[in-house]
């Protein structure tokens, strides 16, 4: 099911995605366009995932979701939905460029029962020279706030990427004495359906609560950079691993535009 078609931003959802760091969007895939592409992205997820042990036995970063990357890559349906000019045009308006490269995609399912995820910001993971970075965070079914709903710190973006903290229960408690201490709003929605979107900039600091459902929580995400940024010298282990994973070892200076980079416009 093709979705190369465009999908208008308006002004003022960009500028509402400017200021607070996050917008979400309704209906960017419809309820038959969601119906087709859920099921190719649980059975990609049940046939790639690693993660084996019982929720029991994780730390804080296991408990939080089941993870897959770069699903694009190994299924040629997704890589329709992941490299689709729909969402592209959606990354691009909102960074407000003319073009979006894939950073990666991944899928995020919280089992019934998996913990919350602690507060973070995606930024500090990436080896990149820009903050123009958006994450595209999507439910291939509908959800409930008891389902593990994104939570956001509205305007948090603005200083940068302000901890050196990965996701774990250091971050959970960092970023929120960093909240409390800038007054930032936090919001989330109270319910999306299959095919809404959230967007965030990669410095919006943001979590989940876990997922207190019998229900699986069903999340694709696709992580787009403006087209142009740069690798730049790894700040952290972490950037280190996503230089050599999604950046194909790219040097620091370089283009970020390997191979597992593509241009989406």
């Amino acid at each position: 099911m093709s979705l190369d078609d465009a999908r208008s931003v308006s002004l003022a959802q960009q500028e509402e995605f400017r200021e607070n760091g996050h917008i979400l969007i309704r209906g960017l895939l419809s309820p038959a366009e969601a119906a087709a592409y859920r099921p190719v992205v649980a059975d990609a997820v049940k046939r790639l995932r690693t993660e084996k042990r019982r929720l029991s036995e994780r730390d804080t970063y296991g408990k939080a979701f089941l993870q897959v990357m770069n699903l694009w890559r190994v299924d040629e349906s997704v890589r329709r939905l992941v490299l689709s000019r729909r969402l592209g045009r959606v990354a691009a308006d909102l960074l407000g460029v003319t073009n979006v490269r894939v950073y990666h995609d991944q899928a995020l399912f919280k089992e019934p029962g998996g913990g919350p995820t602690p507060w973070h910001q995606d930024q500090y993971y990436w080896p990149l020279d820009t903050p123009n970075t958006v994450t595209m965070w999507m439910p291939m079914t509908d959800i409930s706030v008891e389902m593990g709903m994104l939570t956001f710190a509205s305007g948090s973006h603005k200083k940068g990427t302000v901890l050196d903290q990965k996701i774990s229960d250091e971050s959970e408690a960092g970023y929120k004495k960093y909240i409390k201490e800038n007054q930032y709003p936090v919001t989330r929605s109270a319910g999306m359906r299959a095919g809404d979107a959230t967007w965030h900039y990669g410095n919006t600091v943001h979590s989940a609560p876990g997922n207190d459902s019998d229900k699986m929580r069903e999340i694709m995400t696709i992580i787009y950079m403006a087209d142009g940024a740069r690798v730049t010298q790894p700040a952290n282990p972490a950037q280190e691993n996503d230089r050599n994973t999604w950046l194909m070892g790219l040097p620091p200076g370089r283009l970020a535009a390997s191979d597992l980079n593509p241009l989406v416009l």
